[in-house]
């Protein structure tokens, strides 16, 4: 890290383009190459990317003087990174993205909406209303092979 001239940017829109981070970026020196990381899936950006600069004195001023600002209406984080290797550009999360977005329970349109868990859940909810729907559909009744459908469907 005493030598790396890599800044890790985290927190982005999954809208940032990589204009829009050269735009901010180059302000404090010129900028070697800008790594968009990617959804492992999809193979779309989500929500990070990696920024090199020629000289490590320009990332420290980024770190001096960007980090904690606004870019694409969202607050900005950035941390020295080690160094860019290939396969870093995509997330790590079970999603495909960056574990952060797993977690999240929050809705964050410029995060594509939901987290992971969130839609999980909801998706998990759904199906169990599909299975059931209150009135044209056998519900399952925990109480015993007796009492398997309920007694509305009893025919009589």
């Amino acid at each position: 890290l005493e030598k790396s001239t890599t800044l890790y940017i985290g927190n982005l829109s999954f809208f940032t383009t990589e204009e829009q981070i050269y735009e901010l970026f180059s302000k404090c020196g010129e900028i070697k190459r800008i790594i968009m990381g990617l959804d492992r899936i999809k193979k779309t950006p989500c929500g990070f990317s990696f920024v090199e600069y020629h000289h490590r004195q320009d990332a420290l001023d980024c770190m001096s003087f960007i980090n904690g600002t606004k870019l694409d209406e969202r607050l900005i984080r950035i941390d020295i990174d080690p160094g860019f290797v290939n396969g870093r550009q995509y997330g790590r999360g079970r999603s495909g993205g960056q574990v952060r977005d797993d977690h999240r329970e929050d809705y964050d349109e410029g995060r594509g909406g939901w987290g992971a868990r969130m839609r999980e859940d909801e998706q998990r909810e759904q199906h169990q209303r599909d299975v059931y729907d209150g009135q044209n559909s056998f519900a399952h009744v925990s109480q015993g092979a007796s009492d398997y459908y309920t007694k509305s469907y009893i025919r009589k």
